[in-house]
Protein backbone atom coordinates (compact mmCIF):
# COMPACT_ATOMS: atom_id res chain seq x y z
CA UNK A 1 0.00 0.00 0.00
CA UNK A 2 1.19 3.50 -0.82
CA UNK A 3 2.41 5.55 2.11
CA UNK A 4 4.19 8.51 0.54
CA UNK A 5 2.76 12.00 -0.03
CA UNK A 6 1.73 11.52 -3.64
CA UNK A 7 -1.26 9.70 -5.06
CA UNK A 8 0.26 6.60 -6.67
CA UNK A 9 -2.64 4.19 -6.95
CA UNK A 10 -2.66 3.79 -10.72
CA UNK A 11 -3.96 0.27 -11.30
CA UNK A 12 -3.74 0.11 -15.12
CA UNK A 13 -1.03 1.90 -17.12
CA UNK A 14 -3.04 2.39 -20.32
CA UNK A 15 -5.85 4.74 -21.25
CA UNK A 16 -8.97 3.73 -19.32
CA UNK A 17 -11.58 6.42 -18.74
CA UNK A 18 -15.03 6.26 -17.06
CA UNK A 19 -14.23 3.01 -15.24
CA UNK A 20 -16.99 0.71 -14.07
CA UNK A 21 -15.97 -2.32 -12.01
CA UNK A 22 -18.22 -5.36 -11.60
CA UNK A 23 -17.60 -7.97 -8.91
CA UNK A 24 -18.51 -11.37 -10.34
CA UNK A 25 -17.17 -14.84 -11.26
CA UNK A 26 -14.50 -14.95 -8.59
CA UNK A 27 -13.00 -11.57 -9.39
CA UNK A 28 -13.51 -8.14 -10.88
CA UNK A 29 -14.23 -7.04 -14.44
CA UNK A 30 -13.50 -3.42 -15.35
CA UNK A 31 -15.04 -1.71 -18.37
CA UNK A 32 -13.90 1.68 -19.65
CA UNK A 33 -13.96 4.27 -22.38
CA UNK A 34 -11.15 3.75 -24.89
CA UNK A 35 -8.71 6.40 -26.08
CA UNK A 36 -9.79 8.54 -29.06
CA UNK A 37 -7.64 6.34 -31.31
CA UNK A 38 -9.71 3.31 -30.18
CA UNK A 39 -6.98 0.64 -30.16
CA UNK A 40 -9.39 -1.90 -28.65
CA UNK A 41 -11.64 -1.73 -31.71
CA UNK A 42 -8.64 -2.04 -34.02
CA UNK A 43 -7.28 -5.05 -32.12
CA UNK A 44 -10.45 -6.97 -31.28
CA UNK A 45 -13.16 -5.61 -33.54
CA UNK A 46 -15.15 -4.61 -30.43
CA UNK A 47 -15.70 -1.41 -28.50
CA UNK A 48 -14.73 -0.82 -24.84
CA UNK A 49 -11.64 -2.38 -23.25
CA UNK A 50 -12.27 -5.02 -20.56
CA UNK A 51 -9.85 -5.86 -17.74
CA UNK A 52 -9.96 -8.67 -15.19
CA UNK A 53 -8.49 -8.77 -11.69
CA UNK A 54 -8.73 -11.29 -8.86
CA UNK A 55 -7.98 -8.63 -6.24
CA UNK A 56 -8.48 -5.07 -7.63
CA UNK A 57 -4.71 -4.68 -7.84
CA UNK A 58 -3.33 -6.90 -10.64
CA UNK A 59 -5.15 -6.40 -13.93
CA UNK A 60 -5.06 -8.18 -17.28
CA UNK A 61 -6.58 -7.04 -20.56
CA UNK A 62 -9.11 -9.65 -21.71
CA UNK A 63 -10.52 -8.06 -24.87
CA UNK A 64 -13.20 -5.75 -26.17
CA UNK A 65 -16.74 -5.88 -24.84
CA UNK A 66 -19.24 -4.54 -27.36
CA UNK A 67 -19.91 -6.00 -30.79
CA UNK A 68 -21.70 -2.94 -32.16
CA UNK A 69 -23.25 -2.90 -35.63
CA UNK A 70 -20.68 -1.99 -38.28
CA UNK A 71 -22.73 1.06 -39.22
CA UNK A 72 -21.77 2.52 -35.81
CA UNK A 73 -17.99 2.13 -36.18
CA UNK A 74 -17.55 5.82 -37.01
CA UNK A 75 -19.17 6.91 -33.72
CA UNK A 76 -17.51 7.59 -30.37
CA UNK A 77 -18.46 5.17 -27.56
CA UNK A 78 -18.55 6.37 -23.95
CA UNK A 79 -18.96 5.20 -20.37
CA UNK A 80 -20.12 1.55 -20.28
CA UNK A 81 -21.79 0.09 -17.18
CA UNK A 82 -22.97 -3.48 -16.70
CA UNK A 83 -25.89 -4.89 -14.72
CA UNK A 84 -25.99 -8.59 -13.89
CA UNK A 85 -29.35 -10.34 -13.53
CA UNK A 86 -30.02 -14.07 -13.42
CA UNK A 87 -26.81 -14.97 -15.22
CA UNK A 88 -27.16 -12.41 -18.01
CA UNK A 89 -25.24 -9.19 -18.39
CA UNK A 90 -26.68 -5.92 -19.67
CA UNK A 91 -24.31 -3.20 -20.86
CA UNK A 92 -25.53 0.39 -21.00
CA UNK A 93 -23.43 2.91 -22.92
CA UNK A 94 -23.72 5.95 -25.16
CA UNK A 95 -22.65 6.49 -28.76
CA UNK A 96 -22.53 9.61 -30.88
CA UNK A 97 -20.21 12.27 -32.24
CA UNK A 98 -16.64 12.76 -31.01
CA UNK A 99 -17.55 16.05 -29.27
CA UNK A 100 -20.78 14.68 -27.80
CA UNK A 101 -23.12 15.51 -30.66
CA UNK A 102 -26.31 13.46 -30.49
CA UNK A 103 -24.90 11.02 -27.96
CA UNK A 104 -27.63 8.61 -26.87
CA UNK A 105 -27.75 5.66 -24.49
CA UNK A 106 -28.10 2.12 -25.86
CA UNK A 107 -28.13 -1.33 -24.25
CA UNK A 108 -26.53 -4.63 -25.29
CA UNK A 109 -26.67 -8.11 -23.74
CA UNK A 110 -24.17 -10.91 -23.13
CA UNK A 111 -24.17 -14.36 -21.54
CA UNK A 112 -20.77 -13.74 -19.93
CA UNK A 113 -19.28 -10.65 -18.28
CA UNK A 114 -16.42 -10.16 -20.76
CA UNK A 115 -18.78 -10.19 -23.77
CA UNK A 116 -19.42 -10.11 -26.59
CA UNK A 117 -22.33 -7.76 -25.86
CA UNK A 118 -24.86 -7.73 -28.68
CA UNK A 119 -27.36 -4.95 -29.22
CA UNK A 120 -28.98 -2.77 -31.84
CA UNK A 121 -28.34 0.87 -32.69
CA UNK A 122 -31.71 1.91 -31.22
CA UNK A 123 -31.41 4.42 -28.34
CA UNK A 124 -33.34 3.88 -25.11
CA UNK A 125 -34.70 7.43 -25.03
CA UNK A 126 -34.82 8.59 -28.66
CA UNK A 127 -36.69 11.83 -27.88
CA UNK A 128 -33.88 13.13 -25.68
CA UNK A 129 -31.25 15.04 -27.69
CA UNK A 130 -28.36 14.01 -25.43
CA UNK A 131 -28.08 11.12 -22.95
CA UNK A 132 -24.82 9.73 -21.53
CA UNK A 133 -23.29 8.09 -18.44
CA UNK A 134 -25.92 5.39 -17.87
CA UNK A 135 -25.96 3.80 -14.42
CA UNK A 136 -28.35 0.82 -13.91
CA UNK A 137 -29.38 0.43 -10.28
CA UNK A 138 -31.53 -2.17 -8.55
CA UNK A 139 -33.33 -0.65 -5.57
CA UNK A 140 -33.05 -3.01 -2.57
CA UNK A 141 -36.23 -1.46 -1.17
CA UNK A 142 -38.57 -2.60 -3.95
CA UNK A 143 -36.41 -4.85 -6.17
CA UNK A 144 -37.07 -2.68 -9.24
CA UNK A 145 -34.41 -1.50 -11.68
CA UNK A 146 -33.79 2.15 -12.47
CA UNK A 147 -31.47 3.91 -14.89
CA UNK A 148 -29.66 7.03 -13.72
CA UNK A 149 -28.06 9.07 -16.50
CA UNK A 150 -26.92 12.52 -17.57
CA UNK A 151 -28.94 14.68 -19.95
CA UNK A 152 -29.06 18.31 -21.08
CA UNK A 153 -31.39 20.89 -19.52
CA UNK A 154 -32.16 24.23 -21.15
CA UNK A 155 -33.70 26.13 -18.24
CA UNK A 156 -31.54 27.67 -15.51
CA UNK A 157 -29.05 26.41 -14.49
CA UNK A 158 -28.54 25.42 -18.12
CA UNK A 159 -26.31 22.48 -18.88
CA UNK A 160 -25.93 18.79 -18.24
CA UNK A 161 -27.64 17.36 -15.16
CA UNK A 162 -28.72 13.98 -13.80
CA UNK A 163 -32.07 12.24 -14.24
CA UNK A 164 -33.53 8.81 -13.48
CA UNK A 165 -36.05 6.63 -15.28
CA UNK A 166 -37.56 3.23 -14.34
CA UNK A 167 -36.46 0.31 -16.52
CA UNK A 168 -38.87 -2.20 -18.02
CA UNK A 169 -38.85 -5.72 -16.62
CA UNK A 170 -36.63 -6.94 -19.48
CA UNK A 171 -34.07 -4.16 -18.71
CA UNK A 172 -34.05 -3.29 -22.41
CA UNK A 173 -36.23 -0.19 -22.44
CA UNK A 174 -37.31 2.76 -20.34
CA UNK A 175 -40.65 2.39 -18.55
CA UNK A 176 -41.59 6.00 -17.94
CA UNK A 177 -40.48 9.58 -18.31
CA UNK A 178 -37.12 10.79 -16.97
CA UNK A 179 -37.21 12.62 -13.65
CA UNK A 180 -34.52 15.22 -12.85
CA UNK A 181 -32.68 14.40 -9.61
CA UNK A 182 -29.58 16.67 -9.54
CA UNK A 183 -28.65 19.94 -11.23
CA UNK A 184 -25.62 22.23 -10.94
CA UNK A 185 -25.26 24.20 -7.71
CA UNK A 186 -21.67 25.50 -7.56
CA UNK A 187 -19.18 27.38 -9.72
CA UNK A 188 -16.88 24.34 -9.81
CA UNK A 189 -19.58 22.63 -11.90
CA UNK A 190 -19.29 25.13 -14.76
CA UNK A 191 -18.27 23.35 -17.95
CA UNK A 192 -17.71 26.44 -20.08
CA UNK A 193 -18.69 30.09 -20.28
CA UNK A 194 -20.11 31.33 -23.60
CA UNK A 195 -20.36 27.82 -24.94
CA UNK A 196 -21.67 27.36 -28.47
CA UNK A 197 -24.01 24.38 -28.27
CA UNK A 198 -27.38 23.62 -29.87
CA UNK A 199 -26.77 26.41 -32.41
CA UNK A 200 -26.60 29.18 -29.83
CA UNK A 201 -24.26 30.67 -27.22
CA UNK A 202 -24.93 29.89 -23.55
CA UNK A 203 -23.43 32.44 -21.11
CA UNK A 204 -22.85 29.61 -18.62
CA UNK A 205 -23.05 25.91 -19.47
CA UNK A 206 -22.89 23.67 -16.40
CA UNK A 207 -22.07 20.00 -16.14
CA UNK A 208 -23.15 17.46 -13.53
CA UNK A 209 -22.73 13.88 -14.80
CA UNK A 210 -21.43 10.36 -14.09
CA UNK A 211 -24.00 9.22 -11.49
CA UNK A 212 -23.36 6.15 -9.33
CA UNK A 213 -25.71 5.19 -6.48
CA UNK A 214 -24.86 3.25 -3.32
CA UNK A 215 -27.64 2.14 -0.94
CA UNK A 216 -26.35 2.27 2.62
CA UNK A 217 -28.15 2.27 5.96
CA UNK A 218 -31.51 3.03 4.38
CA UNK A 219 -30.32 5.99 2.31
CA UNK A 220 -29.27 6.48 -1.31
CA UNK A 221 -25.84 8.03 -1.84
CA UNK A 222 -25.32 9.29 -5.39
CA UNK A 223 -21.73 9.96 -6.37
CA UNK A 224 -21.44 12.30 -9.33
CA UNK A 225 -18.84 14.24 -11.31
CA UNK A 226 -18.94 17.94 -12.10
CA UNK A 227 -17.08 20.58 -14.08
CA UNK A 228 -15.18 20.13 -17.33
CA UNK A 229 -13.93 16.59 -17.83
CA UNK A 230 -10.69 17.75 -19.47
CA UNK A 231 -9.77 20.36 -16.84
CA UNK A 232 -8.42 20.47 -13.29
CA UNK A 233 -11.73 21.69 -11.83
CA UNK A 234 -13.30 18.29 -12.54
CA UNK A 235 -14.10 16.36 -9.37
CA UNK A 236 -16.52 14.05 -7.56
CA UNK A 237 -19.23 15.07 -5.14
CA UNK A 238 -21.96 13.09 -3.38
CA UNK A 239 -25.68 13.78 -2.95
CA UNK A 240 -28.00 11.82 -0.65
CA UNK A 241 -31.71 10.95 -0.71
CA UNK A 242 -34.21 8.97 1.35
CA UNK A 243 -35.94 7.57 -1.77
CA UNK A 244 -34.48 6.21 -4.98
CA UNK A 245 -36.25 8.93 -6.98
CA UNK A 246 -34.93 11.69 -4.78
CA UNK A 247 -34.75 14.52 -4.08
CA UNK A 248 -30.93 14.21 -3.89
CA UNK A 249 -29.15 16.86 -1.85
CA UNK A 250 -25.43 17.65 -1.80
CA UNK A 251 -24.98 19.82 1.28
CA UNK A 252 -21.38 20.58 0.23
CA UNK A 253 -21.99 21.47 -3.43
CA UNK A 254 -21.35 25.18 -2.97
CA UNK A 255 -17.93 24.44 -1.45
CA UNK A 256 -16.55 22.19 -4.19
CA UNK A 257 -16.26 18.45 -4.86
CA UNK A 258 -16.40 16.73 -1.47
CA UNK A 259 -15.17 13.25 -2.46
CA UNK A 260 -12.38 13.67 -5.03
CA UNK A 261 -10.56 16.77 -6.25
CA UNK A 262 -7.25 17.60 -7.89
CA UNK A 263 -4.22 17.58 -5.61
CA UNK A 264 -1.36 15.39 -4.36
CA UNK A 265 -0.46 14.41 -7.91
CA UNK A 266 -4.09 13.77 -8.90
CA UNK A 267 -5.40 15.72 -11.91
CA UNK A 268 -9.08 16.08 -12.80
CA UNK A 269 -10.40 12.93 -11.07
CA UNK A 270 -13.89 11.81 -11.98
CA UNK A 271 -16.49 9.42 -13.32
CA UNK A 272 -16.31 6.87 -10.54
CA UNK A 273 -17.92 3.58 -9.67
CA UNK A 274 -18.02 1.93 -6.25
CA UNK A 275 -17.44 -1.77 -5.64
CA UNK A 276 -17.09 -4.06 -2.62
CA UNK A 277 -13.43 -4.96 -2.15
CA UNK A 278 -11.94 -8.38 -1.35
CA UNK A 279 -12.26 -7.79 2.39
CA UNK A 280 -15.79 -6.43 2.30
CA UNK A 281 -15.26 -2.66 2.39
CA UNK A 282 -16.19 -0.21 -0.34
CA UNK A 283 -13.61 0.83 -2.93
CA UNK A 284 -13.94 3.78 -5.28
CA UNK A 285 -12.73 3.32 -8.87
CA UNK A 286 -12.21 6.43 -10.97
CA UNK A 287 -10.11 7.93 -13.70
CA UNK A 288 -7.61 10.78 -13.46
CA UNK A 289 -5.31 12.45 -15.97
CA UNK A 290 -1.57 12.15 -16.12
CA UNK A 291 0.36 15.36 -15.42
CA UNK A 292 0.30 16.34 -19.11
CA UNK A 293 -3.47 15.82 -19.44
CA UNK A 294 -2.88 13.30 -22.23
CA UNK A 295 -4.05 10.00 -20.73
CA UNK A 296 -6.88 9.16 -18.34
CA UNK A 297 -5.94 6.18 -16.17
CA UNK A 298 -7.71 3.87 -13.73
CA UNK A 299 -7.23 4.59 -10.01
CA UNK A 300 -8.66 2.71 -7.03
CA UNK A 301 -8.79 3.66 -3.37
CA UNK A 302 -10.57 2.73 -0.16
CA UNK A 303 -13.81 4.54 0.60
CA UNK A 304 -14.59 5.26 4.24
CA UNK A 305 -17.97 6.30 5.64
CA UNK A 306 -18.82 8.65 8.48
CA UNK A 307 -22.16 10.16 9.60
CA UNK A 308 -21.47 13.09 7.28
CA UNK A 309 -20.87 10.90 4.23
CA UNK A 310 -18.12 9.15 2.23
CA UNK A 311 -14.43 10.07 2.20
CA UNK A 312 -11.55 8.71 0.15
CA UNK A 313 -8.34 7.41 1.69
CA UNK A 314 -5.85 8.49 -0.91
CA UNK A 315 -2.99 6.36 0.38
CA UNK A 316 -4.62 2.98 0.80
CA UNK A 317 -6.14 0.52 -1.62
CA UNK A 318 -8.80 -1.42 0.25
CA UNK A 319 -9.54 -2.68 3.80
Amino acid sequence: MASDTSFQLVRWPGYFADPFVLRTNGGYFAYGTDSPERPTLAETGRQFPVLFSPDLETWDFVGGALAAPKMMDSLAFWAPEVAEREGRYYMYYSAGGEAGEEHKIRVAVSEQPEGPYIGSDAPLMPKEPFTIDAHPFRDPADGKWYLFFAKDFFDAPAGTGIAVVPLASDLLSAAGEPKPVLRAQGDWQIFERNRFWYDRIWPIWNCVEGPFVVFRQGRYWMFYSGGRWEAANYGVGCAVADHVLGPYIDAHASEGPSVLTSGDGLFGPGHNSVVVGPSGGHCICFHAWDADFKVRRLHISRLNWSPSGPAVERHTLFP
